[in-house]
């Protein structure tokens, strides 16, 4: 069972959504999370079944930035591991998977959020900065396709449906909802969507156009989820795209819509998402580390940290599903033996490959 997860913090402008923003930008890319030791606080949390530690005398600050989608999880384990180690100052920011590899490969945090695997232009920047890297798989997410609650004719859209409501060239020419199924209203359709820096945005135009970062251009974007959130909630046309967490977090604000990716009309849901069977949405979610970063007593803390099995209970709150222990158990070896690289191989984002087989592949 997941819990509504209180951080999640909502800073859209429902003016400049209902004004028919349209462009693909985002105005929040430099938020930053701080701890309560720090003195910038984020709302309470559900922390009912969190152990506290003893204090530790560790020191420091841990910087954090990218995907605002894995945002949640960083900001969840940061508040959790600062009550056992008040010492050490953990920022999280969430200006989105790309700009989060721009700021790591220059060299300005020590982890980077990434809810698609590292592309090959950034394994090139990364080698430009002299950064080298571990990657480290944290979760499973499922994609989440939403309308507005008001919907009462969008149940399930099919990955063809889909393809041609977000493909390039339907940019304004596929603008009603009966364009996309004759039995659909002739209403117009409002489309929310994750900015282009973003890695949901590449994870969901590889899997729905077939090509990573190729859409239309015409929706209303950004790399703050709450802000699609809201959008959507505001517009009774609406449809959106986004991490299944701020659905969950959100579900009384949305309609959930299943996906038929050519097995029948299935729902995200930690079940389906688990077993494989919601597809081709389902992805999983990443941070990577700097390997000279790693070796700072704060950092490697924090790291093994959300590693721990004791702690993925923090990963279920904030709507995620966490790895099997067993694959936990891979990707903490990576980390102690310091392999640095992508067991993507720096492609980017990949529809239908199992992280189970690539972590096989590596042995």
């Amino acid at each position: 069972m997941f819990f509504k997860y209180t951080r999640l913090t909502y800073c859209a402008s429902l003016v400049a959504l209902a004004l028919g923003v349209v462009s693909c930008t985002s105005n929040t890319g430099n938020q930053t999370s701080t701890s309560p030791s720090s003195g910038n606080a984020s709302p309470a949390t559900n922390t009912a079944n969190t152990t506290s530690a003893p204090a530790s005398n560790l020191s420091g600050t841990v910087t954090v930035d990218g995907s605002s989608t894995v945002f949640p999880i960083s900001e969840a384990m940061a508040e959790e591991f600062q009550k056992s180690n008040p010492g050490v100052r953990v920022t999280v920011g969430k200006s989105g998977t790309g700009g989060g590899f721009k700021k790591f490969c220059n060299g300005e945090t020590d982890i980077s959020n990434a809810s698609r695997p590292i592309k090959p232009e950034e394994v090139e920047l990364c080698k430009k900065g002299n950064i080298e890297y571990i990657e480290i798989p944290i979760a499973f997410d499922g994609l989440s396709v939403v309308v507005n609650p008001q919907n009462n004719f969008v149940e399930c859209l099919t990955v063809a449906e889909l393809n041609t409501m977000w493909e390039p060239k339907a940019q304004g020419k596929i603008t009603t909802w009966n364009q996309i199924r004759a039995s659909f209203p002739n209403e117009r359709i409002g489309l929310y969507g994750a900015g282009t820096d973003s890695g949901t945005y590449d994870f969901f135009t590889k899997a729905i156009t077939g090509e990573e970062g190729k859409s239309r251009g015409d929706f209303t974007a950004s790399e703050d989820d709450n802000t699609l959130v809201q959008g959507v909630n505001a517009d009774k046309s609406g449809i959106a795209f986004f991490g299944y967490a701020y659905y969950e977090n959100n579900k009384d604000k949305l309609k959930l819509v299943a996906i038929d990716g050519g097995k029948g009309c299935v729902k995200p849901s930690p079940d389906t998402i688990n077993a494989g069977t919601y597809q081709p949405l389902a992805r999983p979610e990443f941070f990577y580390v700097k390997k000279t970063a790693a070796t700072r007593p704060e950092v490697k803390a924090f790291v093994e940290y959300q590693m721990n099995s004791a702690n993925k209970k923090l990963i279920s709150e904030v709507g995620y599903v966490p790895l099997p222990d067993e694959l936990m158990t891979e990707v903490q070896s990576r980390f102690q033996a310091g392999k640095v690289g992508s067991i993507f191989e720096g492609k980017g984002s990949q529809v239908g490959v199992t992280l189970k087989d690539l972590l096989k592949q590596e042995k």
